[in-house]
């Protein structure tokens, strides 16, 4: 990891967190592995804590929020963290009623059935054993919304583990409302003395994943100056020093709009591989930059 020095920042105003242990969702991009990291420069005291670009929530979980408000456009994914918080052995079926299936068909026939029935009718419990068993978590979609991933070369995990997984989230998630809406109505909802993290789409790579397809990292940064200015605390986690192709990523950020940044190296980039197609991935490494309002 490259950072700035702990000293920099005053240690009384920074928090540590401590993620859980495994990841629920595979998802690409998913912060379990620097959720600690990322949380240790927030705010030591804030009041409701918003993420609304949520994906796999690695971040939520860890900080366990007292009161939380996650969301995402991505309305299956919605019902998943629902399921979580209001009937986890009810999700740990969703996930058994597919994985159960292995038992006597191929991973890959099974894959393809539960992508032919989640296209036909988009929903959390066949969403939930995708993103378990595609390729690399990647959530990929064509233009007209039918989901696009192949099938992993893994096997999804024993229902057992998964069960493990869900007791261990669960309570993380009991103080937090999960709610089917754009990034921008959470940002308008949020109060002085609120934290925001947003962890949105890398505008320069994700073009292929659900959502990213419209989002605009211009208009993000215009909500996050709009809610500085009314004392929302923003942390935002961002494209670094990475290669998008053979381009170097340039972001349009304001000056004066951040106070502070640190680089988390963030290793090998699983949708990058799954774009060279077996290519050698030498100086495909990515930085994330975490940026800080306050």
């Amino acid at each position: 990891m490259i950072a700035l020095e702990d000293t920099l920042f005053p240690t009384i105003k920074y928090s540590k967190f401590i993620p859980p242990k495994n990841q629920l969702l595979k998802w690409v991009g998913n912060k379990q592995k620097f959720a600690a990291q990322i949380t240790k420069f927030f705010p030591r005291s804030f009041n409701d804590y918003y993420e609304p670009f949520l994906g796999s929530g690695a971040v939520l979980a860890t900080v366990h929020p007292i009161s939380g408000i996650g969301s995402d456009t991505f309305s299956p994914l919605i019902e998943i963290w629902n399921m979580l918080k209001s009937n986890p052995d009810g999700l740990v079926d969703w996930y058994k009623d597919w994985r159960e299936k292995l038992n006597f068909q191929s991973k890959e026939f099974v894959y393809e059935d539960v992508k032919a029935q989640y296209n036909a009718n988009p929903n959390g419990k066949d969403f939930l054993y995708l993103s378990r068993s595609c390729y690399g978590g990647i959530i990929r979609f064509r233009r007209d919304g039918h989901m696009s991933t192949p099938c992993g070369v893994h096997t999804p995990i024993p229902i057992k583990a998964f069960k493990e997984r869900v007791v261990t989230w669960h309570p993380r998630v009991q103080n937090t409302t999960f709610i089917n809406q754009d990034y921008k109505s959470a940002f308008a909802a949020a109060k002085a003395g609120d934290l925001i993290y947003c962890d949105p789409p890398y505008s320069h790579s994700q073009s292929i994943l659900y959502g990213a397809q419209d989002f605009s990292l211009t208009e993000l940064l215009e909500s996050i100056w709009q809610a500085k200015e009314r004392g929302v605390y923003v942390a935002l986690s961002i494209d670094g020093n990475k290669k998008s192709g053979n381009m170097i990523c340039d972001l349009p950020i304001p000056e004066n709009l951040f106070e502070r940044e640190v680089y988390i190296d963030c290793g090998k980039s699983m949708l990058r591989r799954f774009q060279i197609e077996g290519q050698k991935m030498s100086g495909e490494g990515v930085f994330d930059r975490l940026m800080l309002t306050y």
